[in-house]
């Protein structure tokens, strides 16, 4: 009898396995792969006994390969908070799913198990950019203010890690990244004992969003704005965590970040305003390869010639939201 990890490699997805297995210690092969690399059930081999455990991935995008692995077999426990879809009926599959805008897959899964490891919870949250939701995560923990700003530091930080457009651009792998995080239940024990990796992720931050803070806005009102970043390394590895700087930083507007792609097109990162936090994946999904959730989403391959459509079609429907 296998067994299967299937997880985005972002902030959320590893913080919600780290919850799982520091709570069901289980040997199980690691599938997972850039933030953006979504289809990833498509790569599991499984069959009659084997257990699949999918956490931070689009059931709807990931639909037929799982159908198949139902029919071959395994049982599948399925946890995420994007868009689902209809879900199989089957006796071998379980499905925690909510699209609420305040939660997460790390935060659904602190539910399930009843705050067992909400630290992790407390850091996935906050890398998912969901600032109050973590908050209310942590008040069991009576953290201090350092305290708290620290595992907002180490979510960022592992979540910046999970973007760009392969796992040749990451500082880490997420899969590495997840076994060096393991063997703590506590994430400042991480931080203490693993300053190289930590200092690593922290640098690389701050240099590639220092150097994104420089740019002028493509197109800006109240409501909306876009930025353009060049076709660079940095770009394509601070593109999520940008987007989520300037949300907070501006509540009330939406923002789109746009990254040129090496083989041609743009990645196109989504966040409606913090004030409403409905309608990115609503947008997205009006583009071939769009997709996400109602507060954050993307496109994973936006044509050139169709920037300036999509620049209007973001101002349109944010401006009349």
């Amino acid at each position: 009898m296998a067994a299967f990890d299937v997880f985005n490699g972002d902030a959320d997805g590893i913080c919600a396995l780290l919850q799982l297995r520091l709570a069901e210690p289980r040997e199980a092969a690691l599938v997972t792969g850039v933030k953006r690399d979504i289809a990833l059930l498509s790569r599991v081999q499984a069959g009659e006994g084997d257990r699949v455990t999918v956490l931070d991935i689009s059931l709807d995008k990931n639909r037929q390969p799982l159908v198949d692995l139902l029919s071959a077999g395994a049982s599948v426990w399925y946890c995420d908070h994007h868009y689902a879809g209809e879900l199989p009926e089957h006796p071998a599959f379980e499905a925690h799913i909510n699209t609420e805008a305040t939660v997460c897959t790390s935060s659904l899964v602190n539910g399930v198990l009843q705050g067992a490891h909400r630290p992790w919870a407390v850091v996935g949250s906050f890398g998912d950019n969901l600032r109050e939701s973590a908050q209310a995560l942590a008040r069991p923990l009576g953290c201090s203010e350092e305290r708290l700003a620290r595992l907002e530091n180490l979510g960022i930080y592992i979540n910046y890690n999970g973007y760009g457009p392969d796992l040749s651009e990451l500082h880490f792998h997420p899969a590495d990244l997840f076994r060096e995080l393991l063997p703590y239940s506590e994430p400042e024990d991480f931080m203490a004992d693993n300053r190289p990796i930590f200092e690593q992720l922290e640098t690389g931050y701050h240099e590639d969003l220092g150097a994104a803070r420089q740019l002028s806005p493509a197109y800006a009102d109240e409501r909306a704005a876009v930025f353009l970043l060049p076709a660079e390394a940095w770009s394509r590895r601070v593109s999520g965590v940008y987007s989520n700087e300037l949300t907070n930083a501006n509540p009330e507007r939406a923002h789109a970040v746009l990254t040129p792609k090496r083989d041609g097109g743009l990645l196109v990162s989504v966040r409606a305003p913090l004030s409403n936090r409905s309608g990115a994946d609503e947008l997205c999904r009006e583009f071939p390869t769009g997709g996400g959730r109602a507060a954050a989403a993307g496109i994973n391959d936006l044509p050139d010639d169709q920037l300036q459509a999509f620049i209007d079609r973001f101002a349109g429907f944010y401006g009349a939201r």
